[in-house]
């Protein structure tokens, strides 16, 4: 195995969504079911990182939040 491609590992998915992945990428530039998976899940991923490192509310949702709370007595 080439070096720079690095090691992979092997995942099974069901054989109805390998070939309708497979059909999709017709015509496209990807060579391979595995290289559109990869190309997908680094996106997911990526997206899901990102999440986790954004705060949950915006100034405007606490602010609202607390206003709530303090109409209704609580602060």
């Amino acid at each position: 195995m080439d070096e720079r491609k690095g090691k992979y590992t092997t995942v099974s998915i069901p054989v109805t969504l390998y070939n309708r992945i497979k059909k999709l990428i017709e015509g496209t530039g990807f060579t391979s079911v595995s290289q559109y998976v990869t190309y997908v899940l680094r996106e997911i991923v990526a997206a899901h990182e990102e999440a986790r490192y954004e705060e949950p509310f915006t100034q405007e949702d606490k602010e609202r939040i607390l206003e709530r709370l303090r109409r209704l007595g609580y602060l």
